[in-house]
């Protein structure tokens, strides 16, 4: 059963812009390259640049607890390092996150944007540095978004959900709906690179935000329990053997796979 590569996304800064790539090298134990390398810290979170740990994702600037996050509109220019970052009646702004100075300004610009009530403390932005990424989830390398699975929500729902609410790095078209749910321990492959299937995602409240307008509108991981009853909606792999993945490349199911369910 294979797919093909539909669309590709890194997320810079955790919880803000996806940026849209026509390719990616992945690699075992590197994480996703330019993902959520940076992570805007709402108070203190007790992460350590120097010691890097998973810290939950509840401490920083975030879809699911602030969702005018996504008015803020952030692009990585890869040649020069420079972060751009614009929002609505606001003047942008432009610097290199790997500087401590820049990271400073860009704090204080964010903080003059987002609704104060929602700041728990002084913002900071938190390098990851090295091969750490802030994912949601401690063992979370790479996900992997199935569209055929969000337009059955979508249906179920009688929506269009846009598949960004779901925050993903891969986005595969051309398999069964929901037949990725029963793919865990499994191999396949994305383009030249092999994965082994870690885990279904389960969704928190930022897929309720619309991507385009920052506003909570729908209610999906509600949506995803009383008609499946569960939240999942994608799966996280770790990368087995290194290879460059394209749009349009083929993706591989499991070998023997089983029927596909929601």
């Amino acid at each position: 059963m294979s797919g093909h590569i539909a669309a590709i996304f890194r997320h810079p800064i955790k919880g803000f812009t996806p940026e849209p790539l026509d390719h990616v090298d992945l690699a075992p134990g590197e994480g996703f390259p330019h993902d959520r390398v940076w992570a805007v810290e709402n108070g203190p979170s007790g992460f350590d640049p120097d010691a890097p740990a998973w810290t939950t994702k509840q401490k920083f600037t975030v879809l699911a607890t602030i969702p005018e996050v996504a008015r803020v509109r952030t692009r990585l220019d890869d040649a020069s390092g420079v972060m751009t970052a614009e929002a609505p009646d606001a003047r942008a702004w432009s610097g290199r996150l790997d500087a401590a100075a820049d990271r400073e300004t860009f704090a204080g610009w964010l903080t003059g944007l987002l609704p104060s009530e929602e700041i728990r403390g002084p913002l900071k932005v938190m390098d990851a540095r090295g091969g750490f990424r802030f994912t949601d989830h401690p063992l979370g390398q790479v996900s992997i978004i199935n569209l055929a699975s969000v337009r059955d929500l979508s249906a179920k729902m009688g929506v269009e959900l846009d598949p960004l609410r779901f925050r993903g790095n891969l986005y595969v078209e051309g398999w069964p709906a929901w037949v990725e749910n029963a793919w865990e321990g499994r191999e396949l492959m994305a383009g030249w690179a092999r994965a082994k299937v870690y885990k279904p995602i389960v969704r928190c409240a930022a897929t309720e935000v619309d991507p385009a307008t920052g506003v909570r509108d729908q209610e999906v991981v509600k949506a995803l329990f009383d008609h499946y009853g569960h939240m999942l909606c994608g799966v996280y792999v770790h990368v087995t053997a290194a290879g460059r993945v394209a749009l349009g490349d083929a993706a591989t199911a499991p070998q023997d796979v089983a029927e596909a369910r929601p």
